[in-house]
C-alpha cells in the first residue's frame, strides 16, 4: 500500500479564514495588537516551546523557577512552563549532578535494589523521584530546612527501595540520609537471576525496626505459601510523592502495580515514615499494614503506578492521580483520577467507586480517565500538515497549582504516534468543572487563561476526541461533530449543548452528561489560536473538541481537491491506499479507467520481469452536501525487476560469504558493541545452520546494503521468542535502523520494524512458532515494503524509510544495541540488490 500523507497547508482562501479565526481567538488583553496587524497573527503572543525528555516527571517550584525531576536521573527547569532546559547528567558517577558520587552516595539503597542488578542492568536502577522543600527538617548541624528528594532504586518489578537524600539547594547535590521502604523480600534465602542480593526479609531494615520496637515482627501475610513476596497484596517500593494535609501533617504515597498504592505518614523533622506498627483496616475496610501503611488504590496485580496527591483549597478535596497500563508506546499508559475529603481516603471516582480494587476485578472501569492515546488526525483538507496532533502512552504525572492565580497544571511524559519510544515532557493546564473535577485542556500550555466567551462563538464544526475508559494501546482518532445554533449536536455523536457560565459548557452525548469549559489555545500543528473545549462525563470519561474554521460545503470540497495527492505515481510498485474521507466528513470515491492495471480500491497488477510498464487513470470524486468535484491521477505501474544476489551466508561451519563479495561475519557478544560470544553449528534447512545461544551475535560486514531497493532472506528457528529480539538488523546509527523481529511489540506478531526518529511497523499479523524452521524475507523498493512468511506476502506498505544511504552501515544477526539477543538457529542468509519478485521469494522458501 502507498499511504496518503498530508503535504500541503491550506490554500489562500482557507488561510485567510484561519487568520480571521486566530484574530478572534487571541487571549484577553491582546486583542488590540492583533487587530492592528492581523497578518502578523499576533506574533508577540505566539508561545514558544523548548522540549526535554524527563520520564515520570515530578514538579516543584523554587522562587521563579519550575523544576521537574524524573527517572534515570533526569531533571529540567523552566521559568514559564513552556521552555525547558535539562541540567542533570544521568547515571554519570562520580560527579553526578544530583548525587555526586552516585555509586557511593546511594550505596545504602543499592545494597538491596542494586545499582546494576538483575533486570536493571545497563543503567536503569534509579527511578521516579519527588523533590520538596521541608522547612521542618533538622539537619545534622541542628539547623532547620532542606530540600528532600525521595527516589526509588529498583532491580526487578518488586525488589525495590525508596530512599531519601537532602540538599540545601534545589539542584543538589543531594546527600543520602536513609532507605525507608523495601519490597520484594522473601521468607527465606532466595536470589533473582543475575543477582547476588539475598532477598530474605532479615536483610532489609525491617529487622532494625523490629529491634527498635517500631514493628512487632514480620507479618505472615507478606509471604505466599512458597515463601515468595505476596506482591498481589503488598506494594512495590517505587514512585514516592510527598504532600501536606490541611492540618500540616506530612504524607508519602507510593506504589507501582503489584499490590496497589499505599500511604504513610512522615515525621516532618526527619522525613522518615511513622510506621503504623500494627495491622488493621480502615472504617471502609481497606488494608492497613504495620510497615507499608494504608492502601488507598489498586491491588491484585492490576496496573496502577505513579501516584500523586494534591489538595485543592477551593473544593476541599484531596485529588489522587495514578496511571494505568504499561509505559511503552504499545502499553496503553493513561492517567486516572480519584478524590477524597481525607488524605488517607477513601478515594473515589465520578461514579462513586473506591480506588482500592475488589479481588478479581479489572481496573479499566475505575477512575476518571484524564488522557490516553489520541490523535487529532489531519484529514485531507484540514488545516496544518503531517499526521496531526496526538500522544501515545501519556502518564506518570504530577500536578502544580499556582498559589497566586489558582491555575492548575498537569505535568507528565508522553510518547507520540508513529515515533516509537521517543518521549518528552508535556504541561497542560487544568480547570475545575462545576462538579469539582479537574478537566485537562486539549493542547499543551501556551500561556492561555480562561476568558468570557459569547455563546455564538461555540457554534461550528469540531474535531472531537473521547478518551473513553479503556487502557488499550488503540489510538482514539478524531470524530466530527457540529455544535448548532439550536443547541443540538450532530455528526459522529449526537446530543445537545448549553453554555452554563462565562466559559462553562455542558454537553449531553449518548445519554451521558459532560461538564467543562471552553478556552482559546495555541495549536502547533496549524500554528494558530483555536477555540477548544474540555469536558468530563458523569461516567468519568474525558472528551475534547477543537474548532475548525468556518467553511461552506463548496469551500471544503475545494480545499480537499487542492490537497488530495497520491505522491509520485510515475513508478508505482505497491498498492495505493486511496483515502475515502476528507475534511468534515466529505466523501472521496474512486474510479479506474482500467481494472487490469489498478482497481477502484488501489490494488495494482504489476507486470512481470521483462514486460513493459502499464498505465491507467484514477479519478477521485469529492463530495460534501450538494458540492462535488473530480480530480484525476495518471498511474504508471512499473514491472518487476530481477533482484541480484550480492551476499550469501549458508553457514556451512563458517561465517563466509559464498559470493566472495563481502568479508566474513564475526562472533560478538549480546550487543553489537560488546565483545565475546560463542556460536555453534547444527543441522539446518540446507546443510549446516549457525546456532546462537541468547548471549551472542554475529557482526556482518559494513556496506552489506547501500541502496533504497534491496531484499533480505533467511531461515530462522527460534528456541524462544522474546519481544524486540532481532534476527537480521541493519543501521546507519541508533536513530536510523531496520530490524526483522520474530516477535514484535505489536501483538507479538512477526514484523519488520524501523526507527526511531521516524518509526515504521510492518506487521505480518502472524506469530511464528518456536523450535520450528520458518522462512522470513522482506523487500524494499524505493519506500515500498513487503514482508513474507514462508514465501507468502503478509504485509505490504509504503512510506518505508530510506535507511541505507551510504556504505557505512552497521549490520548484525541476532543482536542490536538494546534488546535481548536471539536464542536459536539461522540458515541461508541472502542479501539482494533490488526487490525480489514474489516468485523468487517463493522459490527461496522451499525447504530443499
Amino acid at each position: 500500500m502507498r499511504s496518503f500523507v498530508k503535504r500541503r497547508v491550506r490554500s489562500s482562501i482557507a488561510l485567510t479564514m484561519t487568520l480571521l479565526l486566530a484574530i478572534a481567538a487571541v487571549p484577553s488583553g491582546t486583542m488590540d495588537a492583533a487587530a492592528a496587524d492581523p497578518n502578523q497573527n499576533n506574533k508577540q503572543n505566539v508561545p514558544t516551546f523548548s522540549n526535554v525528555s524527563v520520564h515520570d516527571p515530578s514538579i516543584v517550584k523554587d522562587g521563579d523557577t519550575y523544576y521537574v525531576y524524573g527517572s534515570h536521573i533526569s531533571a529540567a527547569k523552566s521559568k514559564d512552563l513552556t521552555n525547558w532546559t535539562s541540567f542533570a547528567n544521568g547515571y554519570t558517577t562520580p560527579r553526578n549532578t544530583l548525587y555526586g558520587d552516585l555509586s557511593k552516595n546511594l550505596a545504602g539503597s543499592f545494597a538491596w535494589a542494586g545499582e546494576n542488578d538483575a533486570d536493571s542492568k545497563g543503567g536503569f536502577s534509579v527511578w521516579a523521584p519527588d523533590v520538596f522543600w521541608n522547612e521542618h527538617y533538622v539537619n545534622k548541624d541542628g539547623s532547620k530546612g532542606a530540600y528532600m528528594i525521595y527516589y526509588s532504586a529498583s532491580s526487578t518489578y518488586i525488589r525495590s527501595a525508596i530512599g531519601i537524600a537532602v540538599a540545601p539547594n534545589i539542584e543538589g547535590p543531594y546527600q543520602y540520609v536513609d532507605t525507608i521502604v523495601n519490597t520484594g523480600f522473601t521468607k527465606e534465602t532466595a536470589f533473582d537471576k543475575e543477582s547476588k542480593v539475598d532477598k530474605k526479609w532479615t536483610n532489609t531494615p525491617i529487622s532494625q525496626l523490629i529491634n527498635e520496637g517500631k514493628l512487632k515482627g514480620p507479618r505472615a501475610g507478606w509471604f505466599n505459601a512458597d515463601g515468595s513476596y505476596a506482591n498481589r497484596v503488598f506494594p512495590n517500593a517505587i514512585d514516592a510523592a510527598v504532600f501536606y494535609d490541611t492540618d500540616g501533617r506530612l504524607w508519602m504515597t507510593y506504589g507501582s502495580w503489584s499490590g496497589g498504592i499505599f500511604l504513610l505518614e512522615l515525621d516532618k523533622a526527619t522525613g522518615k515514615p511513622i510506621y503504623p506498627g500494627q495491622d488493621g483496616t480502615t472504617e471502609d475496610g481497606r488494608l492497613i499494614d504495620r510497615y507499608f501503611g494504608t492502601k488507598i488504590a489498586g491491588g491484585y496485580g492490576e496496573s496502577g503506578e505513579g501516584p500523586y496527591i494534591e489538595y485543592n483549597s477551593k473544593t476541599g478535596y484531596y485529588y489522587l492521580y495514578v496511571t494505568y497500563g504499561g509505559l511503552a508506546a504499545d502499553g496503553g499508559y493513561n492517567m486516572r483520577l480519584f478524590r477524597s475529603k481525607s488524605p488517607a481516603g477513601p478515594y473515589k471516582d465520578a461514579k462513586g467507586q473506591n480506588a482500592v480494587l475488589p479481588a478479581n476485578t479489572k481496573n479499566v472501569a475505575y477512575g476518571n480517565k484524564l488522557m490516553g492515546n489520541f490523535l487529532f488526525d489531519s484529514k485531507i483538507g484540514d488545516p496544518g500538515t503531517g499526521v496531526g496532533y496526538g500522544y501515545v502512552s501519556p502518564g506518570h504525572n504530577s500536578v502544580y497549582t499556582d498559589p497566586a492565580t489558582g491555575q492548575m497544571f498537569v505535568v507528565f511524559h508522553t510518547r507520540f504516534p508513529q515515533q516509537g519510544e521517543t518521549h518528552e515532557l508535556r504541561v497542560h493546564q487544568m480547570f475545575m468543572n462545576q462538579e469539582d473535577w479537574p478537566v485537562v485542556a486539549p493542547y499543551r500550555y501556551g500561556g492561555e487563561t480562561l476568558t468570557k466567551l459569547d455563546e455564538k462563538q461555540f457554534i461550528g464544526d469540531y474535531q472531537y476526541i473521547n478518551h473513553g475508559s479503556d487502557s488499550s494501546a488503540t489510538v482514539k482518532n478524531t470524530q466530527f461533530i457540529q455544535l448548532r445554533a439550536d443547541h443540538t449536536i450532530k455528526g459522529d455523536v449526537q446530543g445537545t449543548w448549553r453554555k452554563s457560565g462565562d466559559a462553562n459548557v455542558q454537553l449531553t452525548l449518548d445519554g451521558a452528561v459532560y461538564d467543562g469549559v471552553f478556552l482559546r489555545q495555541w495549536d502547533q500543528v496549524t500554528n494558530q489560536y483555536i477555540l477548544a473545549f474540555t469536558v468530563l462525563s458523569n461516567k468519568g470519561e474525558m472528551a475534547w473538541g477543537s474548532k475548525l474554521p468556518d467553511m461552506t460545503d463548496t469551500t471544503v470540497v475545494d480545499s480537499v481537491y487542492r490537497e488530495l495527492d497520491l505522491g509520485d505515481t510515475s513508478r508505482v510498485t505497491g498498492n495505493l491506499t486511496l483515502p475515502k474521507e476528507g475534511s468534515r466528513q466529505s466523501s472521496i470515491t474512486w474510479k479506474t479507467s482500467d481494472p487490469g492495471v489498478i482497481s477502484d480500491t488501489g490494488e495494482i497488477k504489476r507486470p512481470g520481469i521483462g514486460e513493459k510498464a502499464v498505465s491507467a487513470t484514477l479519478t477521485a470524486t469529492i463530495t460534501k452536501g450538494d458540492s462535488s468535484r473530480d480530480k484525476a491521477f495518471n498511474i504508471t505501474v512499473a514491472p518487476y525487476e530481477k533482484a541480484t544476489l550480492t551476499a550469501s551466508y549458508p553457514f556451512e561451519n563458517n561465517l563466509k560469504d559464498q559470493n566472495d563479495a563481502f568479508a566474513n561475519g564475526k562472533v560478538i557478544g549480546d550487543r553489537i558493541d560488546r565483545q565475546g560470544g560463542s556460536i555453534s553449528y547444527a543441522e539446518g534447512v540446507r546443510g549446516q545452520a549457525v546456532v546462537l545461544d541468547g548471549q551472542s551475535g554475529i557482526a556482518l560486514p559494513e556496506g552489506l546494503i547501500s541502496s533504497s531497493a534491496y531484499s533480505v532472506s533467511l531461515w530462522v528457528k527460534p528456541s524462544e521468542l522474546t519481544v524486540h529480539t532481532p534476527t537480521f538488523f541493519g543501521a546507519m546509527d541508533s536513530n536510523h535502523w531496520v530490524s526483522l523481529l520474530p516477535r514484535g511489540p505489536e501483538k507479538d506478531n512477526t514484523m519488520v520494524w524501523s526507527g526511531s526518529s521516524t518509526w515504521y511497523t510492518g506487521s505480518t499479523g502472524r506469530k511464528i512458532k518456536a523450535n520450528e524452521w520458518t522462512h522470513l524475507a522482506f523487500t524494499v523498493d524505493h519506500g515500498v515494503l513487503e514482508v513474507y512468511v514462508n514465501g507468502k506476502i503478509q504485509f505490504t506498505g509504503s512510506g518505508f524509510p530510506d535507511v541505507f544511504t551510504s556504505k557505512a552501515g552497521t549490520f548484525s544477526l541476532g543482536v542490536n544495541w538494546w534488546d535481548p539477543a536471539f536464542n536459536g538457529s539461522m540458515d541461508e542468509l541472502s542479501i539482494f540488490e533490488g526487490a525480489l519478485p514474489p516468485a523468487q521469494v517463493e522459490e527461496l522458501a522451499q525447504m530443499k
